[in-house]
């Protein structure tokens, strides 16, 4: 009797040293009793197609994508959803037991799980968002408030042209505001996203004026590390309810993990202790 293969799966980037996933998948896998592994693979751009389709003869069963493959992986793969397709990028590969390769973004999906765990009674109709940047994963988390049902997005970002290229695919919702505004839309705000990497270890700090801000207000950080930004320390000395950026990193995984392994994970305070 032939013993079933044991499920792999993994992260392809370039660089990839520096990913919380393995350890995340990692730290599921042993709390679920679960036979599988998740390895880091630092794959260089033109090495990726070949990787991407050899990979399944070895066992395994997806991948996670980040930095710089997102973007490329959709001309690799043979069935792409509609809302990776809108985004532009994809974070999450799915190998079929036919043989394709089904590419997913989930980016979105965990942006709005981790607003709904972070900040109980979330409503996304309460009033306009704000977003900051306007790079891969302002598209992602545009994508999703306007999905959510935000009645408006005001976007911030400190080259103006990529804002308003975001307003042209995503439509009428969307404001587009100078980055010198940025601080006076604040105060308009109900919910308000950094998605930029200002404020990051290594990159200069987020210098938004913060002082327009509400008490009341959700404000996101997608930043990790540090785990709380400046942004996320005066807008708790406001009154506003503040969410960290690991919850994404968290709940955007989730997808991948339950059609890789076959159970879905809990997200709960030794899933977060595992990535800190």
């Amino acid at each position: 009797m032939t013993e079933t293969r044991i499920p792999l799966a993994g992260v392809v980037g370039h660089p990839v040293a520096h990913s919380k996933s393995p350890r995340l998948h990692g730290h599921w896998l042993r709390s679920l009793g679960l036979r599988g592994y998740y390895v880091p693979m630092d794959v260089a751009p033109g090495d990726l197609e070949t990787v991407i389709r050899t990979l399944p003869k070895a066992g395994f069963v997806g991948l996670n994508v980040t930095i710089p493959h997102k973007e490329r992986v959709l001309e690799i793969a043979d069935l792409v959803t509609d809302r990776a397709t809108l985004i532009g990028a994809a974070n999450t590969l799915i190998f079929r037991k036919d043989g394709k390769v089904h590419a997913d973004n989930t980016d979105g999906y965990g942006f709005i799980e981790s607003l709904r765990q972070g900040a109980p009674g979330w409503d996304p109709r309460a009033g306009p968002a704000v977003v900051l940047g306007a790079g891969g994963a302002a598209r992602a988390i545009v994508s999703a408030l306007r999905d959510a049902g935000v009645p408006e997005i005001i976007l911030c970002n400190r080259t103006r042209a990529r804002a308003d290229a975001l307003k042209q695919e995503f439509g009428t919702r969307i404001r587009v505001e100078d980055w010198v505004q940025a601080g006076n839309v604040l105060e308009q705000a109900a919910t308000v996203v950094n998605t930029t990497s200002l404020g990051m270890v290594g990159h200069p700090e987020l210098r938004v004026p913060l002082d327009g801000l509400r008490r009341g207000t959700v404000v996101c950080d997608l930043v990790y590390a540090p785990l709380q930004t400046r942004l996320l320390r005066v807008a708790a000395e406001m009154g506003c309810i503040t969410v960290d950026g690991l919850g994404m990193l968290i709940h955007q995984a989730i997808p991948g993990f339950e059609r890789w392994f076959g159970m879905r994970p809990e997200v709960d305070q030794a899933t977060r202790e595992a990535l800190l």
